[in-house]
């Protein structure tokens, strides 16, 4: 059995939790391949190493004050490494770090050496090999992952290594260049390395339990997804849920390998499971709940609509022109309603709403803002009689007024509308009334 580790700067912020890494990774000896992110805040008044780099590369760079911010970066690195009791010295590191800071090597490499340095120091700490991710993930000329290459130099390389380090987040062009992924990147790292070697688990290891049916914003402790599909994965992280970043969702959903969502503090709980497909019977009949404010409303209506070819072609042309992209298209038979974003469509308004009335001269074009739209997913919806109905009586018991409803024929998802003032009252009784009762 294969298994790729990722584990998040939280789960590496400091020795203590090295310690913590250390004693998971020894615990399985199918735990080979370990994907390190750079070093996360020790505490809510602390730093991320990769913004104390971005700003130090941007002083030396411009030829500013670095050397107080650069000692800041070594010091959490030294703090780590004699907290381990490491023989490991990162001084000839650091020096080409400065060197390469002054010439101007680029934000990209700034931000890169958090896990680079990372990824030796869990090198040394696990006595595994350490393998540069830009020697192995490639980026083309235009910053896109080049990833049949990269698949390829994976494979071969981590085929003669039984186990080793790669840290996250990075890779290089074809000419040498280091470029990153976005923000969350090292959750991509792990899954090419999984998909390279056909693991049989991606475990990602974070500071929390799995991925959770509800905001702990809005809900005070929410219960924990114990299995979710990619595909329900999809329309939560569509909606606003904090779960993995997204790109890293592809190269093991092609393998079918599952994705493990487990916590470095809490390394007893299961966590989340990420399935292609299963057979489990969820605990609930909602897999999840989550949301976005900031929406607005436009109404289109006009008698015989339904009847006149190419009408929401035509309409839909005129929010195209302008660079507006829709949400949702709620229709009746004389009435079309479109949900954008209302920061996007507000510079636009009136040319959309003049562009409207020249394409389908319609009787009325009303606009309704302040608007957030809720998913309820869930695979158990689908042999669920009367969901839709427990979700209108859970929200006219909390006196929400529901503006649109929108369902799939997938039967996996609901969309719903209602007044921004009125988001977290809705989540919190759709939460109550699918997971309080069930329990």
């Amino acid at each position: 059995m294969k298994k790729v580790v990722k584990f998040g700067g939280s789960s590496l912020a400091s020795a203590r939790q090295f310690k913590k890494v250390g004693d998971i990774i020894r615990a399985d000896k199918s735990r080979r391949y370990v994907v390190p992110s750079a070093p996360g805040k020790r505490n809510d008044k602390d730093e991320k190493v990769t913004d104390l780099l971005y700003q130090c590369y941007d002083a030396a760079s411009k030829g500013g004050a670095y050397k107080k911010i650069l000692e800041k970066i070594k010091s959490r690195y030294e703090d780590i490494i004699e907290g381990l009791d490491l023989n490991l010295n990162l001084d000839h590191e650091f020096g080409k770090i400065e060197e390469n800071f002054i010439s101007g090597a680029g934000r990209e490499y700034a931000a890169s050496r958090g896990e680079y340095l990372n990824g030796l120091v869990m090198s040394a700490y696990l006595g595994i090999e350490f393998i540069d991710a830009a020697e192995v993930i490639f980026f083309d000329d235009q910053g896109n992952l080049d990833a049949d290459f990269t698949n390829q130099e994976l494979s071969e390389r981590l085929s003669h290594a039984e186990r080793a380090v790669i840290p996250g987040f990075y890779g290089a062009d074809h000419k040498g260049n280091i470029r990153t992924f976005s923000r969350g990147g090292s959750d991509i790292t792990g899954s090419l390395v999984a998909k390279a070697i056909h693991a049989d688990m991606y475990e990602n290891w974070t500071d929390v339990s799995g991925f959770l049916v509800a905001d702990p914003r809005i809900v005070k402790n929410p219960e924990v997804i114990e299995t979710i599909t990619y595909k329900e994965l999809r329309e939560l992280a569509y909606m606003g849920a904090s779960v993995l970043h997204e790109d890293a969702i592809f190269p093991v959903r092609k393998e079918g390998i599952p994705i493990n969502i487990r916590n470095t503090n809490r390394p007893e709980d299961k966590g989340t499971l990420i399935v292609e497909s299963t057979c489990r019977k969820p605990r609930y009949t909602i897999t999840g709940i989550a949301g976005k404010k900031g929406f607005c409303s436009i109404n289109i209506e006009k008698a015989m609509m339904n009847s006149e070819v190419g009408f929401g072609r035509k309409v839909l042309s005129v929010f195209e022109d302008y660079g507006i992209s829709f949400e949702h298209m709620p229709s009746g038979i004389d009435t079309m309603t479109i949900y954008v974003h209302q920061s996007e469509f507000e510079e636009y308004e009136q040319s959309v709403i003049a562009g409207i009335h020249r394409a389908v001269n319609p009787d009325t074009v009303e606009m309704e803002s302040d608007l957030a739209l809720l998913a309820v997913v869930g695979r158990g919806m689908r042999a669920t009689r009367g969901t839709a109905a427990r979700i209108f009586s859970a929200l006219a018991h909390a006196r929400v007024n529901v503006k649109m409803i929108d369902q799939g024929s997938s039967e996996w998802n609901i969309i719903i509308g209602v007044k921004n003032d009125d988001f977290e009252a809705a989540v919190k009784a759709i939460y109550d009334i699918f997971v309080m009762t069930e329990l």
